[in-house]
């Protein structure tokens, strides 16, 4: 098929590109644009996952988008709602149409002669973990910048740990993002392991009908509950517009999201006695507290939320259990745990986590050269060094995605603008200064980021290489501070110094 060229290819119509493609339309209206999806929805995360009680740990009024209100009186939304909240903002803003399903992206090349990216795409329709015949054409796009709103987990492979025996299990071994549509687990003995947010969701989902749910964790995760409803901002709708009151739910939200995160930080020990204080109210006092007091301080992981203490209600009510221990092996019947107690299982859901996986798993070519993320520097935790005319979608681990999306995406239309405004058709952070000190990419000890520390880039130890995760200060440093900061290199294409060059020789000639 021949080339096919845009001002902007945005990659992935899951939250971050639908955001990011109604950011462009307002701010840079004259654009042309195309969306490429691997699959053949919109919805992301939201339209992948169809495991029992997928929803979000963060509220809506922060998760939702700065330009489009949350209506729903349930502001911690199932995964169905949220999928039907970005397919509407898509509908109602004409992106549906810009939107080319079944294009996987597999190589980005970058030429700094032409100002261009080359982008290759597999043709075929993809689910997790499987690849449609046709998946071997290829289609070819151009693109003067690239938005790179992919997520950061590879949606292919979870992460499975390497279970001894497993093999000799007679039941059925599920993987969340792989969940069976036809599964009964009625009347059946299940397994969950992990702690994490999955877990914490799909145990109490699943105690509608199995006989019995235990969740298996190697170790405790802080766990809290949360309303589900917002009963201040449905009584401020009968007095106020929608917008205003999204708008108020929205900061106040912010607020306290970065004060729980900011005391964490410097009162660790008393956050830590609050939240196992809220889960001994809710448990019973004979429950054994262990299961949920971490060998870490809050916000060292991410909090999980529970919404309105459901996973606490079931506990109390004896329809699942939770064990703390370490998996010995598989037997035919269940797990043999490390404490030699036997574990018997229908069912075992494996939510352990997913692989981290950075700009979708393309390959990335920087004139002609491969580009080595792990050796890379993150600009504002959006760019990065030596990587021209590309932004890549990262949201908050101590807050909602979509904060930093949305902030990621009005910058971009920032670099958009200066350099129609200057004529210059490249942008691309340069690190010139030798007292920028190299740290890990996130201050998490979280599995699936220790996992992948060695493939990911680094952030610096001051801005604009630091990753701050702080909603306030990104928005001075992406909304309000200038693009050119001595940082952000603009330039033009090299083939067009080489094109005067020719000319002034031609003249001289004549």
């Amino acid at each position: 098929m021949a080339n096919q060229h845009f001002d902007v290819l945005i990659v992935g119509a899951g939250l971050s590109g639908i955001g990011a493609a109604y950011h462009l339309q307002q701010e840079c209206p004259g654009k042309t644009y195309a969306i490429l999806e691997r699959r053949d929805a919109i919805g992301g995360t939201w339209d992948i996952f169809r495991y029992p009680g997928i929803r979000s740990d963060s509220d809506m009024y922060t998760l939702g988008y700065n330009f489009k209100p949350w209506t729903e009186t349930q502001i911690i939304a199932d995964g169905p709602k949220i999928r039907d909240y970005v397919r509407e903002t898509a509908r109602e803003n004409g992106i549906e149409k810009h939107i080319r399903y079944g294009r996987k992206v597999v190589k980005a090349s970058w030429s700094s002669e032409t100002a261009l990216w080359t982008v290759e795409t597999k043709v075929g329709r993809y689910e997790a973990g499987v690849e449609s015949q046709a998946a071997d054409k290829i289609e070819t796009y151009t693109c003067n910048f690239l938005f790179m709103c992919s997520g950061y987990y590879n949606y292919d492979k979870g992460y499975v740990p390497d279970f001894k025996d497993r093999e000799n299990f007679q039941g059925q071994f599920i993987l969340p993002q792989f969940w069976p549509k036809s599964l009964d687990y009625t009347g059946k003995n299940v397994v969950v392991i992990g702690s994490g947010a999955t877990a914490v969701t799909v145990v109490p989902a699943m105690t509608d009908k199995a006989a019995h749910v235990t969740m298996l964790q190697r170790s405790p995760t802080y766990v809290v509950t949360v309303p589900q409803n917002d009963g201040l901002s449905n009584m401020l709708r009968k007095v106020l517009p929608e917008m205003l009151v999204y708008r108020i739910g929205r900061m106040r939200n912010i607020a306290l999201t970065a004060g729980m995160f900011k005391i964490s930080r410097s009162r660790p020990l008393a956050v830590r006695r609050l939240l196992l204080a809220q889960v001994r109210a809710q448990v019973g006092g004979r429950f054994d507290m262990a299961h949920f007091t971490p060998a870490y301080n809050p916000w060292d992981q991410r909090l999980c939320a529970v919404p309105k203490g459901d996973l606490f209600k079931v506990l109390k009510q004896g329809k699942a259990s939770v064990v703390t221990d370490h998996i010995e092996r598989f037997t035919p019947d269940g797990i043999l745990l490390r404490s030699g107690k036997e574990l018997k299982a229908d069912i075992v859901v494996c939510a352990t986590g997913l692989e981290m996986q950075l700009l979708g798993g393309a390959e990335v070519l920087v004139d002609g050269r491969s580009y080595d993320l792990s050796k890379a520097m993150t600009y504002k935790g959006m760019m990065f060094s030596d990587l021209p005319n590309l932004t890549n979608t990262l949201g908050y681990t101590n807050a909602s995605w979509t904060l930093k999306a949305d902030l990621i995406a009005e910058y971009a239309c920032r670099l958009i603008k200066h350099m129609d405004k200057t004529g210059t058709k490249i942008c691309v952070p340069r690190n010139h200064d030798p007292s920028v000190q190299p740290a890990p990419f996130m201050d998490m000890s979280s599995g699936y980021f220790q996992r992948a520390v060695d493939r990911l880039p680094k952030q610096g130890n001051k801005a604009p290489w630091k990753l701050f995760q702080n909603y306030a200060i990104d928005m001075t440093l992406l909304r309000r501070a200038p693009v050119e900061d001595g940082v952000m290199e603009f330039t033009r294409p090299t083939g067009m110094a080489k094109l005067r060059s020719v000319s002034k020789k031609a003249a001289l000639t004549v």
